[in-house]
């Protein structure tokens, strides 16, 4: 697609890239002489800058007198564009909440663009106006480290203007021009500008690249048409987007071998120090390879013709490799860490697992522990710029410690996946290094450490990339057939919300049934509709299509055209909606509680119950969640005001930030916030209480770990509280119930056990020296065959179990004794080895005579029954004895 818009938009230059800039200032339009690519040069030039044989000679000599570093590089820049007219705005955050199909910044253009449906709106807080923005780009990781030029973030410096009530590209050009010349020193004989095209976020135009001895500063892109080249139609407003690397400015000015060394600040030059130090020539080793990026053959096989070129041991430059790495994705990390992303296994967050694990592989090979110092370095260096980053250092060491260990406790398992690998006595295919990541977290900057692989293909990053997307899946399908044309309802539950009010049916089909207005809240932002009748109908399912609302009735459904009387279940809905008011109080709480990185990852509200999941890195503990609940509840006790107001998209960005976007993307230009006090204010079409002291007391029933980074929070408010409450009371007191019978027959037991200890001491005296006939203590012995059976009843089990094993443990007696429990009469018996009596057989006659059975084997066994006495019993086990 890109190459088509090219062809047509170079086919009319004058239209397309001719600006006043290269009439007043001599540039000429030339095609590149081994390229054929068309730029514009005001010095004779026959190659195009990626050809030209000055390409990347500022290493070692830059073209200005001024050397400036990457906070020096934006100062400079912002003041040019202040002194010109611009309004400089703070950057937004990387993780782009605001936007449904990306999950990370990726240009500065992205801050302004709101995206609906096949739509595209820019709105802009100033214009024109220019923004420091920090982007994240992980498809180059290999490359990273290694080039010198390639980041996984970037500061993008964004210049943007709408046409109407700012400027279009001549002005553009000319200040872009005036930026490198005036205020950075270099020559206007040294810019050479490239015709390109752009085209993104549903929107694209001609663009002007501009280069200085090969290197590409930046990209003025002329936003004029939305759609697809074979389908587009012009922008309602033209739009200058120009944004042009901020790290390349430093490079250009500084000279120094890599744009690392002049954009980390400190942090840079003390991991190449700990590195061993720069090798002599590393100037002209890097200036080598970057002229050889882009032509055919791997980065590995440039870096080692750079190094012969430049007359230096290739093995001397990768200690600084690991070291520039370790500087970039440590930088990175604290950005988006401080913008609420979490390293995980899911979405987004692999990225940032990826480049941890690649910076701690580098680090263990620079013999480095502890990341405190890089953290506080990158903070303390970018504060100026950034001051908000100030306030994440600690979030962000946390983060990373928790992240660290995860790692650190997966190495084992990790040794023994490339030891399987290395036994292969092959490198693993690509497809093998994705299964080893994805599985088992082994990452091919690791593998490369252990010597299994030689360089890490860059295939490997794009093929995770697929896995992964980087973009959001969007949700939901296209609305059911029949409603085109159907007028659109009005919401009453914003305004007045009657639960009892009059409709007009608009139409029906299927059991849905669209009204001319309604009160029925439809299934939104997690929260479910409303339940009630309409018409005498069960209404069932509220849901909204476009700008109808659709009411799904049980039983029937109501003619189109008809009047209806129209009920709402009020009870539910006030339970819903102290629900909903709960989820924004326990998502501020955990904030509170947790950290700073909670967000809300989904919600759900019910009448009954309520969920919210929330990012963080681990199960919260016992005393946490006590925490969260405490806190939530004091926020409820504090009465806190509950306030809704509808602004434009704009200044709700611009008064509340970002964390608006708790509940995702609005895709609307107006904005309905919900704010609880200072605590919580979202974006959110939900219903509410007024005060927080509606909803009553609020209590966490279960919390759980529902995937990699992501907590579930599971809740009750109001009545559910109550019964929550009530329930609990009732089960604390069967449990004191359960423990009071635990103690008692703890209690039992033991009196059991000292009566044992008393009294079977003198009953076996007795009962052995008694031949035949009663022996006190309710025992008596009688003959059984060339044996004795011994007969007692009372006293307790334990008094049982040890009397009997004492008299069995003789030869030919046999042990019956009998007593009262549960209600019924139970019996014990043994027998010695010789008895004429087998134990199970006297069990299953005593227990006879109560109605019952018994079982065991021939030396020991139970019985029992509930329908006779233990003199019954007795008898029984005597005339078995008499039978013998």
């Amino acid at each position: 697609m890109k190459q088509e818009i090219q062809r047509e938009f170079s086919a009319d230059p004058d239209r397309y890239y001719r600006v006043g800039l290269f009439e007043e200032r001599g540039f000429e339009r030339r095609a590149c002489q081994k390229c054929g690519r068309f730029f514009w040069s005001s010095a004779e030039r026959a190659f195009c800058p990626d050809h030209g044989p000055d390409a990347f000679s500022f290493i070692g000599s830059p073209p200005c007198a001024e050397k400036l570093d990457y906070v020096r590089a934006w100062q400079k820049v912002r003041s040019f564009f202040v002194d010109n007219g611009h309004e400089a705005v703070g950057r937004y955050p990387v993780v782009c909440r605001w936007r449904d199909d990306l999950y990370f910044t990726i240009a500065s253009i992205v801050d302004f663009q709101r995206i609906s449906g096949s739509s595209v709106a820019f709105e802009f807080p100033a214009n024109p106006l220019v923004v420091p923005q920090t982007c994240l780009r992980f498809s180059d990781l290999g490359n990273v480290g290694v080039t010198g030029r390639h980041f996984s973030s970037f500061c993008m410096v964004g210049q943007h203007s709408l046409e109407e009530g700012g400027y279009g590209k001549d002005r553009c050009v000319e200040l872009d021009y005036r930026l490198l010349v005036e205020q950075l020193g270099i020559p206007g004989s040294e810019i050479t500008f490239v015709e390109d095209v752009w085209a993104g976020g549903g929107s694209f135009g001609p663009s002007l690249e501009y280069h200085v001895r090969g290197l590409e500063m930046g990209n003025a892109v002329f936003t004029e048409f939305s759609g697809r080249p074979g389908s587009r139609r012009p922008l309602e407003q033209r739009v200058i987007d120009m944004g042009a690397g901020l790290e390349r400015f430093a490079w250009m000015t500084s000279g120094t071998p890599t744009a690392y060394d002049c954009s980390f600040g400190p942090v840079a030059g003390q991991l190449v120090r700990e590195a061993g130090g720069a090798p002599r020539g590393l100037g002209d080793y890097y200036a080598h390879l970057a002229r050889s990026l882009g032509g055919p053959g791997t980065v590995a096989e440039k870096s080692a013709a750079a190094a012969l070129a430049s007359g230096i041991e290739r093995s001397s430059v990768s200690p600084v490799e690991d070291a520039y790495v370790v500087a970039d994705h440590l930088r990175t990390l604290v950005f988006a860490i401080a913008d609420g992303a979490l390293p995980s296994n899911v979405g987004g967050g692999y990225n940032l697992r990826i480049i941890l694990r690649r910076a701690i592989v580098s680090m263990d090979r620079l013999g480095l522990r502890g990341m405190d110092w890089m953290v506080d370095a990158h903070v303390d260096y970018l504060a100026g710029t950034y001051p908000e980053l100030d306030g994440a250092r600690s979030d962000v060491k946390k983060i990373l410690r928790v992240e660290s260990e995860r790692y650190d406790r997966s190495r084992e398992r990790m040794a023994r996946v490339v030891s399987r690998a290395r036994s292969r006595g092959r490198a693993p295919t690509v497809q093998e290094m994705v299964t080893m990541y994805e599985s088992e977290g082994v990452t091919p900057h690791y593998l490369k450490k252990e010597g299994v692989i030689d360089e890490a293909p860059a295939e490997f990053y794009e093929r995770l990339e697929e896995i992964h997307q980087t973009s959001k899946r969007r949700k939901g399908g296209p609305p059911p057939a029949g409603l085109e044309g159907v007028a659109d309802t009005e919401p009453l539950y914003y305004g007045l919300d009657p639960h009892e009010f009059s409709a007009r049916v608009l139409w029906a089909s299927g059991g849905w049934a669209a009204l001319d207005r309604t009160s029925f809240y439809p299934r939104g932002g997690g929260q479910e509709p409303d339940r009630g009748t309409l018409g005498g109908f069960a209404v069932s399912d509220v849901v909204k299509e476009g700008g109808v609302i659709l009411h799904r009735t049980e039983g029937g459904c109501p003619e189109a055209g008809s009047a209806v009387e129209c009920r709402i279940d009020s009870e539910r809905r006030a339970d819903v909606t102290r629900n909903h008011t709960s989820t924004h109080i326990v998502n501020a709480a955990c904030r509170s509680v947790l950290g700073s990185w909670i967000w809300q990852h989904s919600a759900f509200k019910e009448a009954d119950h309520a969920r919210l999941d929330v990012t963080h890195h681990s199960h919260p503990s016992a005393g946490e969640v006590r925490a969260i609940e405490e806190e939530a509840n004091r926020i409820v006790r504090e009465a806190v005001p509950v306030t809704v107001r509808e602004t434009s998209r704009g200044e709700a960005e611009k008064k509340h930030g970002f964390r608006i976007y708790q509940g995702g993307v609005v895709p609307v230009s107006r904005v309905r916030t919900v704010s609880v006090g200072k605590y919580d204010t979202e974006a959110c079409g939900g219903t509410h209480v007024s005060n927080t002291s509606e909803i009553g007391a609020i209590r966490i029933t279960h919390t759980k770990r529902v995937q990699d980074g992501v907590v579930r929070i599971e809740f009750v408010s109001g009545r559910g509280a109550q019964k929550w409450d009530e329930d609990l009371e009732r089960r604390r007191a069967a449990q004191k119930e359960r423990e009071g019978a635990r103690a008692e027959l703890e209690r039992q037991r033991s009196s059991e056990k000292d009566e044992a200890r008393r009294e079977v001491p003198l009953m076996l005296e007795r009962i052995l020296a008694c031949e035949q006939g009663e022996c006190g203590d309710g025992a008596e012995v009688v003959r059984a065959g060339g044996g004795r059976l011994c007969i007692v009843a009372g006293h307790s089990e334990r008094t049982h179990e040890a009397l009997g094993k004492k008299i069995a443990s003789e030869p030919r007696l046999a042990y019956c004794g009998i007593f009262e429990s549960g209600g019924g009469v139970r019996v014990v018996t043994y027998a010695g080895k010789e008895s004429p009596l087998a134990a199970d057989l006297i069990a299953r006659e005593a227990s006879a005579a109560l109605g019952g059975s018994g079982g065991g084997d021939r030396l020991h066994a139970r019985g029992g029954g509930q329908k006779g006495s233990p003199a019954a019993a007795a008898a029984a086990a005597r005339a078995l004895a008499g039978r013998a």
